[in-house]
């Protein structure tokens, strides 16, 4: 660090009066900043207070409801629809046999068309075109479709619901099979108001049906395997232009 800049550099070069001059100059500004760089006391840290006067302004902590998972052995809509979305929950109901325990929100029996208001054994014209038998169920009877688990598989089309409709006004009938499914359609039919259970495969998807699929990746779709009424609707459901 104590070597002559001048003598490092005066060696190799054959300078005029004037040149070693200005050589002499630049080797003692190197020198001088050699020096600096290798000498002198760090500057020493000073630590500063905190910052007083001014105090942040944050919202208060939400209040969330904390909503059950299940009501005893059934899940609620909410334990069902978040399970599903979960990705630790997941596996515990996704593509599983589940029991679902809700009310009834909505169905759409009344969106059967004519064509498809018939019996059993008498197929649909082609160009009817109606819906796949369906209601959902919510945690509250004023629960919206989007807080609903739609249940589907119930019924292959609205001619086994027109028999069964007809069988179930009998003195102590007995259960009607659906004759595609295999599974017995609920007696009373079901509608709005009524409190159920419902037991079936759960996902995202609904494919019993040949005609296609229907997906919901939020609340999910539930496909009736087995069905009971914890309370039964004020009325049995039915199809338009049906006696009751």
């Amino acid at each position: 660090m104590r070597s002559s800049a001048a003598s490092l550099i005066a060696p190799r070069l054959s300078l005029t009066p004037r040149g070693a001059s200005w050589v002499v100059t630049l080797a003692a500004l190197l020198a001088a900043s050699t020096l600096a760089g290798c000498g002198g006391d760090d500057a020493k840290y000073e630590p500063r207070g905190a910052p007083s006067g001014i105090t942040a302004s944050l919202p208060a902590v939400p209040n969330v409801p904390q909503k059950p998972v299940k009501n005893g052995d059934a899940y609620t809509i909410w334990g069902a629809s978040y399970s599903l979305r979960s990705r630790v929950h997941n596996k515990d109901v996704m593509d599983k046999p589940i029991t679902v325990e809700g009310y009834i929100t909505k169905t759409n029996l009344g969106e059967a068309p004519e064509c498809a208001v018939h019996k059993t054994g008498k197929g649909d014209p082609d160009d009817c075109k109606p819906p796949v038998p369906a209601f959902w169920i919510g945690d509250t009877k004023d629960a919206g479709i989007k807080d609903s688990i739609k249940v589907m598989g119930w019924a292959s089309n609205y001619a086994n619901i027109y028999d069964a409709i007809e069988q179930y006004k009998k003195d102590d009938a007995e259960e009607f099979k659906d004759v595609r499914f295999q599974v017995t359609i609920p007696n009373p039919i079901p509608n709005v108001g009524a409190k159920v259970k419902v037991t079936g495969g759960y996902g995202t998807t609904y494919t019993r049906h040949t005609t296609g699929t229907e997906a919901d990746p939020i609340m999910g779709v539930l496909t009736m395997d087995k069905f009971e009424y914890v309370e039964k609707p004020a009325e049995p459901g039915t199809l338009p232009g049906m006696k009751k």
